[in-house]
Order: structure tokens, then C-alpha cells, then sequence
């Protein structure tokens, strides 16, 4: 028998081995094997911590005076909505499936009508003294919230819209204080701008003489 080990024969099935950091990049909520597992947060300190969360529903002019109103077909769309959405908060670990179960020390939802837009803008906060953060419990508000708008106004308005379902804000815990930062305002050059008389004659230029 030859010094060449069973396993470099020619056709023998390769040892299957775990991807390397390379090809795959990691997530907190799965193993090296890609197998789904909830953080251990054991030695985490329990810190303070808070999340900020948003979401908006886009509706028509007629709609949102209906829910402005309380006249809404199943009654006072807002405080239902905002209620839900608190509801909700407190039920996030049995909703998303990695989520630890958090004692929460406040959750708070608003909704605030914006007649322009036509559009329900929802913040929702969260708050706890824990070994992980809320930014779920935050998001899911937020979420449950929107979800209880639409479910409440549907019969009058099929074409209610929920967009922008995100995070403004968290603090505490490893990773410290974090802020979306605002939308950047385009601004428009000097080039961009249509021409004005002053301007037109400052470009102007006259002829050379011969």
C-alpha cells in the first residue's frame, strides 16, 4: 500500500468543512454553520437602554379627515392604532423568533396626521434596563400600529400605503448612541439654475474689435 491516504484518492468524496469568515460574512443570529441560533448575552452587563422607531401610512385627503374625525368606519382609528401598536411591543419575542424576551420599563406610540402629505406619521420608543437592546420592540410598535391603521380604514380606502418602517434612534449597551442622520437637501449649483437677466449679461460678453 502506498504512502497516499485514502482520502487524496482520485474520486473519494471530499470532507465537508465549515465556509470560511471569507464566504460568509457573519451575522449575529447564525452559527459558523449557517445554523439560526439566539445570541448568549450572558456576560452582557445590563445597561439602560432606548430605541426610537418610525413608520408611515399614505392615504387619501378624505381618508386621513376621516381618521382625523374619529370617524373612521370601525371608530377612533388613533388611539386603537397607537394602543396596538403597545400591545405589540410587549409580544415582540414571540413574534420574531430570536428576539430575547425583555422586561420593558416604558413603551410609548404617537401618531401624528400630516395634511399636506396626506400621511400618519408613527414614532414609537421603547425602554429597558437589559442585556440587549429594544430596537425590535420599537420597530415592531411601529409596525403593529401601521398595520392596525390599515385594517381600520381599508373599507374606505383600498389604496392606503404603508412605507418607511425603520430605526431613528437607539442608545445603550456596547455600541453606544446611534442616529440616522437626516436626508441630505439636494442643492442646486449655479449651473443648474435657469439664467436670470443679471446673470445673463454677466456670461455676455462683447465683441472684440477688430
Amino acid at each position: 500500500m502506498t504512502s497516499k491516504s485514502r482520502e487524496s484518492w482520485p474520486g473519494q468524496p471530499k470532507k465537508a468543512t465549515a465556509p470560511s469568515r471569507k464566504d460568509r460574512r457573519r451575522l449575529s443570529h447564525v452559527d459558523r454553520l449557517g445554523r439560526p441560533r439566539m445570541v448568549d448575552v450572558t456576560d452582557k452587563p445590563a445597561t439602560a437602554r432606548r430605541a426610537v422607531a418610525e413608520a408611515s401610512v399614505k392615504m387619501d385627503q378624505d381618508t386621513l379627515t376621516l381618521v382625523i374625525d374619529g370617524q373612521g368606519p370601525k371608530g377612533d382609528v388613533l388611539n386603537v392604532a397607537e394602543l396596538a401598536g403597545i400591545m405589540a411591543a410587549k409580544r415582540t419575542a414571540e413574534l420574531i423568533p430570536l428576539c430575547h424576551p425583555l422586561p420593558l420599563s416604558e413603551v410609548s406610540v404617537e401618531i401624528t396626521p400630516d395634511r399636506n402629505t396626506g400621511t400618519l406619521i408613527i414614532t414609537s420608543s421603547a425602554a429597558t434596563t437589559a442585556q440587549t437592546g429594544v430596537e425590535m420592540e420599537a420597530m415592531t410598535a411601529a409596525s403593529v400600529a401601521a398595520l392596525t391603521v390599515y385594517d381600520m380604514v381599508k373599507s374606505a380606502d383600498r389604496f392606503v400605503t404603508i412605507t418607511a418602517i425603520r430605526l431613528l434612534e437607539k442608545s445603550g449597551g456596547k455600541s453606544g448612541h446611534w442616529r440616522r442622520p437626516a436626508p441630505k437637501q439636494t442643492q442646486t449649483s449655479d449651473e443648474d439654475e435657469p439664467p436670470t437677466p443679471a446673470k445673463s449679461a454677466k456670461r455676455a460678453r462683447s465683441p472684440k474689435k477688430s
